[in-house]
């Protein structure tokens, strides 16, 4: 396969930059539950304010711990969102940031996800309306950058949970792979959009960097598609990525041609975290396996990169 490729494209010597996340980690049941459960909600809520369904889901993942915080258990508040001087409602009190703040509190828990729409429509937030529906990243670095929460890793905590549990499947109104259930006509409408995207012949120039293969996605790219142009099965060079096949890949994406590099080259040593990275979106950068970045840093699954960490890209010698 290689040898064709050389053979077809002019092969360039520089680095493209286009990253991309996915997932290697292994879900957690009970929040496998938990999507199951509000799934259709967060669409709705998506369908109504134009707010992605995977955020207002990996939202209420990580503060409610998939509806285990008695907040969510018990007063409904799904959230997080503290009463502030506009609310009127019924609320409870918690230790937060400080001793017996004031919660929201609902009668039932579809109450919290309307409430939260709304309260992402307030002028602090107005910015993030600007992006694409389905553009997770955006919306998570935007929801830390405006304030969301205090914790320096959110936006990156929230990328992650988008991709272990595969929530941009909701921002397309459809339920992630790992679902045992499919909304009606999904299957066959996608078997026809991506027939409709079959492409005759190699379309994609090739690059070689980090002695390794690629090529930058454009718009409308699946690895289905890419799959019949290099004439490579799709969960192969998903796997190649570290991704699932249904992975929605961006413009300007590298996607590998060939299995990534068990660490980087020596020009690279290290990655200072910025927000909105996450574990495989550093391992695309510089290409290499993810696996083999969680053990250079003696890192496991639950770890959230954050803002200002140091991560190694390789092992330096000892002199």
């Amino acid at each position: 396969m290689r040898a064709k490729i050389l053979q077809v494209f002019f092969v360039s010597l520089f680095l493209c930059f286009g990253i991309f996340s996915a997932v290697a980690q292994g879900r957690n049941r009970t929040y496998e539950a938990y999507v199951k459960q509000y799934a259709d909600e967060a669409i709705r809520q998506m369908s109504r304010y134009n707010i992605p369904a995977s955020i207002t889901m990996a939202q209420a993942l990580v503060e409610t711990g998939a509806g285990a915080s008695t907040l969510a258990s018990v007063h409904n508040n799904h959230f997080g969102i503290k009463c502030h001087r506009s609310w009127t409602g019924k609320r409870t009190y918690r230790t937060d940031d400080a001793p017996d703040e004031c919660f929201r509190s609902y009668s039932h828990s579809r109450e919290s996800y309307e409430d939260h729409s709304r309260f992402l429509l307030q002028p602090r937030y107005r910015s993030l309306f600007d992006l694409r529906r389905d553009d997770y990243r955006g919306w998570a670095t935007g929801l830390q950058r405006c304030g969301y929460a205090t914790n320096r890793g959110y936006a990156n905590l929230l990328i992650k949970m988008v991709e272990v549990y595969e929530l941009y499947a909701l921002d397309r109104e459809r339920y992630p792979s790992w679902f045992n259930k499919s909304y009606p006509g999904t299957t066959a409408k996608a078997a026809q959009e991506t027939k409709q995207k079959a492409q005759s012949g190699l379309k994609h120039e090739a690059y070689f960097s980090y002695g390794l293969l690629y090529i930058v996605a454009k718009a409308g790219d699946t690895f289905d598609s890419l799959a019949e142009e290099f004439d490579i099965s799709a969960s192969r060079l998903a796997r190649y990525n570290d991704a699932p096949t249904d992975f929605p890949l961006e413009k300007g994406d590298v996607v590998y041609l060939e299995k990534k590099n068990s660490r980087s080259v020596s020009k690279y040593t290290r990655h200072v975290v910025r927000v909105g990275d996450s574990m495989h979106s550093i391992s695309q950068r510089y290409g290499i396996r993810l696996k083999n970045l969680y053990k250079l840093n003696d890192k496991d699954g639950e770890y959230i990169p954050q803002e200002g960490d140091v991560l190694r890209l390789r092992l330096q010698r000892r002199i």
